[in-house]
């Protein structure tokens, strides 16, 4: 009964109603609802904390701008339902309205991520052109996830999102997490275009995932490791994640002697060897599982498939 008084006393008012419903088409920062709102943002502030105290709403900060979704299922998923039975009738003006607006929330976002990939297409084009085209790449990647369902995936390092449009559609929950704000808007608005209910996107450390132990069953390191000052932290981490029989995938670079790219592009380590992968993997409780090299350009890129042994989630040391 109290959990029913603190869901009704939080949608005791309009602004929350139209707050719960907006969250309901997509994860949206506290400026973005003030906006569709056209409130202020302490307002608005107030409003997603008296739904987040309720269990309605979940808060999530990012650098300076704060993300707001809605609560666990089991939470909210009556509500939902209630609102749909209640609004079977004349369709809603008010709700109308906020959908046109939350319709340029939308393209705001499409079009930030246009620019800055504009800004940007200089930088990306040239790492590229060093080596075999991404398509084949992910093809590759595709190749050694199949066979086996994807189930829960962990996108770490996410970037822009593209693992996570890649396989989320053949995964049961699929968590893209990066340490960039900027980043994961770039995402947010990319993914809001492909309607993947089932994706997340969260602000986090490659060294203090997110998940509890066992969490999820494949993890992914796109091109994610030579930027990582402690490469066998990250794959322990990883690692701990993992349920038993879990799988985690590596896609980088082979060694090479671009020193350039250290200063030119923030990269700490060029290239790894396989001998370095499967010490990390062997310390991490991971088995090698399959090794795959992709030549093309000057550098390589190799993939390395590693496996946790069934029954040891969370049975994971740090390197």
């Amino acid at each position: 009964m109290d959990a029913a008084l603190d869901i009704f006393r939080a949608l005791a008012d309009s602004s929350r109603l139209r707050i719960v419903c907006l969250l309901r088409a997509m994860e949206l920062s506290v400026g973005e609802l003030a906006q569709v709102l056209g409130q202020s943002q302490p307002r608005v502030s107030r409003h997603v904390k008296i739904l987040t105290d309720a269990g309605l709403a979940e808060r999530r900060k990012e650098g300076s701008w704060v993300f707001v979704a809605l609560g666990e299922q089991a939470r909210v998923a009556p509500v939902l339902a209630a609102l749909d039975a209640w609004e079977a009738g004349a369709p809603d003006r008010q709700a109308s309205a906020d959908a046109a607006r939350l319709a340029a929330v939308r393209a705001d976002r499409a079009a930030a991520a246009a620019g800055w990939f504009e800004s940007h297409a200089r930088e990306w084009d040239a790492i590229r052109s060093l080596h075999i085209a991404e398509e084949q790449v992910e093809a590759a990647m595709i190749r050694v996830l199949s066979g086996e369902p994807i189930g829960r995936l962990i996108d770490i390092g996410t970037g822009t999102g593209r693992m996570i449009e890649l396989f989320a559609r053949s995964a049961t929950t699929a968590l893209g997490i990066d340490r960039s704000s900027e980043m994961l808007r770039l995402a947010r608005a990319k993914l809001g275009e492909q309607g993947l209910g089932n994706a997340e996107l969260r602000q986090a450390d490659l060294y203090a995932l997110p998940l509890g132990d066992g969490g999820a069953d494949v993890a992914i390191l796109h091109h994610v490791l030579h930027f990582a000052q402690q490469p066998g932290a990250a794959i322990a981490e990883a690692a701990r994640v993992l349920s038993g029989g879990g799988r985690l995938l590596i896609a980088d670079f082979a060694p090479h002697d671009r020193e350039e790219l250290r200063t030119q592009d923030a990269h700490t380590r060029l290239g790894f060897s396989d001998a370095q992968i499967e010490g990390w993997f062997a310390a991490a409780g991971l088995m090698p599982a399959r090794i795959e090299t992709l030549e093309g350009g000057e550098l390589t890129v190799k993939l390395w498939l590693g496996r946790k042994a069934a029954g040891r989630a969370g049975e994971v040391k740090a390197a």
